[in-house]
């Protein structure tokens, strides 16, 4: 289960994408390029992109927008070789946690899927735009 702590999450790349069905592609796209640039290994860029995607259909399913219907997605690629990615929103009535769904459920994977391939997860509050930032981190080498 992820804790509400503080952490500076630093942003190599930010996206401010549409909040909405559109805004995981453009993003996705975005990430993949940016990563595969910087070379991180593939098998890293697939599981950032799975969390990055998760993270921002979370976002667009519970949360709100920010300003101008926006939701802002980061990646920052570090010496280590870790990518922390975050996606911040207008916040929603609940905050992100990881659920137990029942076998027929059709969502509520999503975290702990998350949880599965970062070394560490979380959630910040208090963002200045009045939104709540959840950021993982992977390690350098998937799992």
């Amino acid at each position: 289960m992820a804790t509400v702590v503080t952490q500076h999450v630093p942003a190599s790349a930010s996206v401010s994408v549409p909040h909405g069905p559109s805004g995981p592609g453009l993003a996705r796209r975005r990430m993949r390029r940016d990563l595969r640039t910087a070379g991180v290994p593939e098998a890293v860029v697939d599981d950032a992109v799975l969390v990055l995607t998760e993270l921002l259909s979370n976002a667009c399913r519970h949360a709100r927008p920010l300003e101008g219907e926006r939701v802002r997605a980061t990646w920052h690629h570090d010496r280590a070789g870790e990518v922390t990615v975050s996606v911040t929103d207008g916040g929603g009535p609940t905050r992100p946690r990881t659920a137990a769904p029942s076998i027929s459920a059709r969502g509520g994977r999503g975290l702990t899927i998350i949880g599965s391939l970062t070394r560490d997860w979380g959630v910040l509050e208090g963002d200045p735009s009045g939104g709540v930032t959840v950021w993982a981190v992977l390690p350098a080498h998937a799992r």
